[in-house]
């Protein structure tokens, strides 16, 4: 894709979406020790070990190594005058424009893991749809959340 949006999140976004995938990885954990239990109850093949081990794993890798990178590398965003442009995607990337006249308000979120690593992320809300930027550092949020705020307010004013 030939022009893409400038702006990057940030690399600490990475580890958070780590931090995520281990989470997850650690429910599939447990749901494999429970088919363990299982197994040894009703006396099922011993094999099945192994494919619980085997999918434990390749969540592990795939939820923590492989999905994290591929969000952070394709996401990115721009701040214009008259529009905003996301690109997001793991598999599919999709672009979108949002013009600053349909933007109605701004949002800065922030959950404990996001606080943190000092990250928030931003949700641009319209008549029809919301936004999110996530995993920017907290400073550039508000900055951001605030030239948003000014920029649609001009479009508005335009009009």
């Amino acid at each position: 894709m030939d022009n893409q949006p400038k702006n990057q999140i940030s690399r600490k976004g990475l580890t958070v979406w780590r931090v995520y995938g281990s989470m997850e990885t650690a429910v599939i954990a447990l749901l494999a020790i429970g088919a363990g239990v299982l197994t040894y109850f009703f006396d099922w093949p011993q094999w099945l070990y192994a494919i619980y081990g085997a999918v434990v794993l390749l969540f592990g890798i795939v939820l923590i190594f492989w999905f994290p990178k591929i969000r952070w590398q394709r996401w990115r965003y721009e701040v214009r005058e008259h529009e905003i442009e996301l690109q997001h995607g793991l598999f599919i990337v999709t672009r979108t424009l949002v013009p600053m006249v349909r933007v109605q308000h701004v949002d800065t979120e922030q959950g404990p893991i996001l606080r943190k690593y000092d990250l928030a992320e931003i949700s641009i809300s319209t008549a029809a749809t919301t936004h999110t930027i996530p995993a920017l550092v907290t400073a550039e949020a508000d900055e951001l959340r605030a030239r948003i705020s000014v920029l649609a307010r001009v479009a508005e004013d335009d009009v």
